[in-house]
């Protein structure tokens, strides 16, 4: 937003992106960082179906992992992809989400699972 602010273009311009810019915003914060919005997801669990996240709109959904997802000591980025989609999505876990212990296990889980990419079934 400073940046559209110190931006040498007319007015409108700048009001444009600024408007955009808290349209973003507004999509995003309760569906990424409030986590209030009925489709931001809230779990991750690993069955022998595979992997899953969870939202409140549609509970349980089975996902397929991706192979550029992170798993670091303090932070989880996860790239994964709905069943039927084509398009990736990405969720980040920050390292004070989970307890050490479940931090470490999915970490782990992430490297070394052998069916990690393995499409859900």
């Amino acid at each position: 937003m400073l940046s559209l602010l110190a931006l040498d273009a007319p007015f409108a311009w700048r009001c444009l992106g600024m408007l955009i810019c808290l349209a973003h915003a507004a999509w995003h914060l309760p569906r990424t960082i409030l986590l209030s919005h009925p489709r931001a997801w809230q779990a991750l669990r690993r069955d022998a179906g595979g992997w899953a996240l969870w939202n409140r709109a549609n509970g349980w959904q089975a996902v397929q992992l991706l192979p550029d997802s992170m798993a670091l000591p303090g932070l989880i980025v996860l790239r994964f992809r709905l069943p039927g989609q084509w398009w990736p999505r990405s969720l980040c876990l920050p390292g004070d989400t989970q307890g050490a212990d479940e931090q470490r296990r999915l970490r782990v889980r992430l490297k070394f699972s052998r069916r990690r990419w393995a499409a859900p079934e």
